[in-house]
């Protein structure tokens, strides 16, 4: 029986769109650009066949906002998760990498050499956020067995899950990139779980992506 999960990034808040982007982890709960709702919309309508039982997100504005337009269609509640939500990254909330750099050096190095253990100083770790991750997965996993469903979160904590199901350590998942809306889809079968689709933006051609 092959139970399957699509892992949406949510849609682009004006974080994201900055130039340079800046930091928006649990505290900084921005609401969705115009952009990111157009980003939605679409993805809403590439999905429209898949058959898709329960809608599950994080409890930022952004992750919500996302996923009542990727329900809406099919006229599905969305669930609030709360180990979905993005990575706690502490005391860089609202900085720039740049800023960053220059204002916490010595925390920026470990990070970069090592976010799985030492992570966003006063935040978390990659690790602690694959912990809480790899837990609500498989709840919602065993909870829809032979169904598909889909799971509106953040970069953080999808690159992460989806690095650990590739056989990657949690520090490696930066070399998974997700775009905005974009849709990576995860199957458990058989006792084993893994990935079908990472990083799929198709759908937003054409969108100002």
């Amino acid at each position: 029986m092959k139970t399957c999960m699509y892992l949406v990034r949510h849609g682009a808040t004006a974080a994201n769109l900055a130039q340079p982007n800046f930091l928006q982890g649990q505290t900084l709960d921005l609401d969705l650009a115009p952009l990111g709702v157009r980003q939605a919309l679409l993805t809403s309508e590439y999905l429209a066949l898949q058959p898709i039982r329960a809608v599950y997100c994080s409890p930022m504005k952004r992750a919500v906002q996302t996923a009542r337009i990727l329900a809406q269609p099919r006229q599905l509640p969305t669930d609030i998760v709360a180990e979905l939500t993005e990575c706690h990254v502490g005391r860089w909330e609202g900085l720039t990498w740049e800023q960053i750099m220059q204002q916490d050096p010595e925390y920026y190095n470990l990070f970069q050499a090592d976010p799985a253990h030492y992570g966003y100083p006063g935040g978390e770790s990659f690790a602690e956020v694959l912990v809480r991750v790899t837990n609500a997965v498989h709840r919602l996993l065993a909870t829809h067995a032979g169904e598909t469903i889909l799971v509106v979160s953040h970069h953080i904590v999808l690159r992460v899950y989806l690095a650990s199901v590739l056989g990657l350590e949690p520090q490696l998942s930066r070399r998974i990139k997700l775009d905005n809306c974009s849709i990576s889809c995860i199957c458990s079968e058989n006792g084993e779980t893994y990935v079908v689709t990472v990083n799929s933006g198709l759908h937003l051609n054409g969108c100002g992506c």
